[in-house]
Parts: structure tokens; sequence; C-alpha cells
């Protein structure tokens, strides 16, 4: 990836960070800390990884990607938006009755998602169920979930991870968000799930550690991911993130898991990212 790649990319998921605060400050509720978290994964995903098509969402050949921790809607809903899938202009409708942006994200209404999530530990089940299916039908197509790291609190989770490495699903890979925070306080203190690298190399995982707000680290993770085919082993990321990354009151900052900004906060995040925007761009004309 060149130097002016990484700056789009930079680029775009700081868009994907002002259209969370936009859905979240219109929907005066949801969840930004995770959805922050988790805008560079998501930005790479869509823009860089995935073979999808947001003129035919519905393609069976396009690869999949389910939102295991179905709470972070608002950072999903924003990736699309800016892939084209439906305008940007109806992120601040979330959550809004009549709306087809709900809290958590619905296949049924929302053009380019390909699973309805929410209870935590069902998505990622979905996802190796959606894995198998491909394996057996189209060998090409990949399959991605994103998890938290408080989700896989969730003993379903280890499930769907015991049925991955059966079914040998290396067309399956699966991140987890680790940003140490969840709502109720910091993941090692409500129930401690390290050492993850270890558990998952247990489960048969090709199991890689990287930095998920890193698009480098992302760019070599993938790479992993690509390589693992044919191995007969599932992938697992362990993203290490930072909670809220983009807008400074929220970032670490656990309160911010489930709530939305008020007018005044919103208008702080928005000139945050807006500078932070400006600086990218100005670099990417330095450089082009």
């Amino acid at each position: 990836m060149t130097k002016q790649d990484m700056l789009q990319l930079k680029m775009t998921a700081t868009r994907v960070r002002m259209g969370i605060i936009e859905a979240t400050h219109g929907a005066k509720s949801g969840h930004p800390g995770g959805s922050l978290s988790a805008a560079d994964v998501l930005t790479y995903l869509y823009f860089k990884e995935m073979q999808i098509d947001p003129q035919n969402p519905q393609d069976p050949d396009r690869d999949r990607f389910v939102l295991s921790k179905g709470h972070a809607a608002p950072g999903l809903y924003s990736v699309l938006a800016e892939r084209g899938f439906f305008p940007v202009e109806d992120l601040p409708t979330l959550r809004h009755i009549g709306s087809y942006l709900q809290g958590h994200p619905n296949m049924d209404t929302v053009p380019g998602v390909d699973m309805s999530t929410g209870s935590l530990g069902q998505g990622v089940s979905a996802a190796a169920g959606m894995a198998l299916a491909a394996k057996m039908k189209n060998p090409d197509i990949n399959v991605y979930t994103l998890l938290g790291d408080g989700e896989i609190e969730e003993g379903e989770c280890w499930e769907a991870f015991m049925f991955a490495n059966h079914y040998k699903l290396d067309n399956l890979c699966i991140m987890v968000d680790v940003n140490g925070l969840q709502i109720d306080g910091p993941t090692a203190k409500v129930m401690n799930s390290e050492p993850l690298d270890k558990k998952m190399d247990a489960f048969g995982f090709n199991t890689i550690i990287c930095n998920g707000n890193s698009f480098s680290d992302l760019e070599q993770a993938f790479i992993l991911f690509d390589r693992a085919h044919g191995s007969g082993k599932p992938t697992c990321f362990l993203m290490h993130t930072t909670k809220g990354l983009g807008v400074s009151y929220m970032e670490n900052a656990v309160d911010w898991h489930g709530k939305a900004p008020n007018d005044e906060q919103y208008r702080q995040a928005m000139e945050e990212l807006r500078n932070s925007y400006d600086i990218l761009q100005k670099e990417a004309e330095r450089n082009g």
C-alpha cells in the first residue's frame, strides 16, 4: 500500500467517525465508543479487503461481513454509507421511529447488512455457518466477523470457535476488538479472558495480534489471512484498539460505551474530527 493509499484510508476512516457522531447525536442514544474503536478495521474491510458491490448488495458471490457486536451499528452504518450502499445524509435518522437504521443491524431493511445481530455471541455463530456454506458452494467467498472483547465472555462464542476449527473454515476471519472496556468497566476486571492468544491458538486458529487502529498493521494481518487459505485453519485477529478513538473526551472512557453526545459535545467532536481530516487532506495534496 502506498503512502497515498494510506492517507486516503485515514481520511475515509475519519469521515466514518464523523458519521458515527452524526448518527448517535441524531438518535440521542447509541454506542459511539466501540464504533469509533472499530472504524479503522471497518474502513479497511469495505474499501480494501472485501469483494462487494454497493450496486448489487445481494450478489451471491460477494464476501460477507457479520457485526457480531451489533451495538456498534453506528460504525457499520457509517462505513456502508461512505461505501455507497445508502445516503450519508440518512445517518442522523438512527433509531428514529420509521427509520430503516435501527439500533442494531437489520438485514431486512439496511442495504449491505448480511446478518441481523444484537444478542452477543450469535453473530459469530452465524458467520461460522456462512463460512461453512461458502466452503461447500463457492470457496472463493470469505466471511468476516467483528466481536468485542466483552462479547467473548459469552459461551456461545467459544462454541462457534470450536465449530470453525472442526470444519476447517480457513475462509473465516474472526476479528476481536480488544479495546479493554465494556459497559460495566474494564474487561480485565469484569471477566478476564486473557491470555487470548494462547486460547485461540489452542482452539486451532491462525492467531494474529495487531494494532487495530493502524492501517499498516491491518494490511499485514489481512495478507496473513489470505495466505492461510488452504491451511484448514480459521484466522483470528486480536486487534488492540482505543475505545472512542478520534474524539478526545471519549477515548478510553467507559461511560461512552453506550450514550450519545449532547449538542455541545457534538460540536466539539465534529470540530476535532474536521481538524484531523483537514490535516490529512493537506498531507494528501502535498503527496499527490
